[in-house]
């Protein structure tokens, strides 16, 4: 059991806007609560590379040690989280983002198009994993990051390699 905090935020324009109910991040935090890690409520962001970005930083700069972010990972002209999340990261675990992919397989052959992305952000220390939005990719997904994120996070603040 870990108390690292961590961070779901939901990358929809529609939902920012409150048109759309967020349904993925309340699984998510759910999830993240289960397992130990301290987690507030989910952030709801609208799509853009800049939003992901700045929100990635502020949540970086805070504290947060695992940052889930949920929508915009497809091909749509707005789906643009895996840019936002490349201008912060500054060492990509491309192992996470292909599992998950991979796993997904079992849900829905659509899951090859996320083009999420994972990795951490220097200094903080902060990994970063992008799931898409779709309800059952985030209860699928959300195991799959849990399975590895308490390690990486003890990586990056020094652990030793067991």
């Amino acid at each position: 059991m870990t108390s690292h905090p961590a961070l779901v935020i939901t990358v929809s324009d529609r939902s920012f806007r409150g048109e759309r109910e967020d349904r993925g991040g309340p699984i998510a935090v759910g999830l993240l609560r289960e397992a130990g890690w301290s987690c507030p409520d989910a952030e709801i962001i609208e799509d853009g590379t800049s939003s992901v970005a700045d929100a990635l930083r502020r949540a970086a700069a805070r504290g947060i040690r695992l940052i889930v972010t949920t929508g915009g990972t497809g091909v749509g002209p707005r789906d643009q989280t895996p840019e936002g999340t490349s201008r912060v990261i500054t060492r990509e675990i491309p192992g996470i983002a292909e599992e998950l992919r991979r796993s997904g397989i079992a849900d829905t052959p659509l899951s090859v198009l996320s083009r999420g992305i994972a990795g951490i952000i220097d200094p903080y220390g902060a990994l970063v994993v992008n799931l898409p939005g779709s309800t059952r990719a985030v209860a699928s997904g959300v195991p799959v990051i849990l399975g590895v994120a308490g390690h990486i996070v003890d990586q990056v603040e020094g652990g030793d390699h067991t």
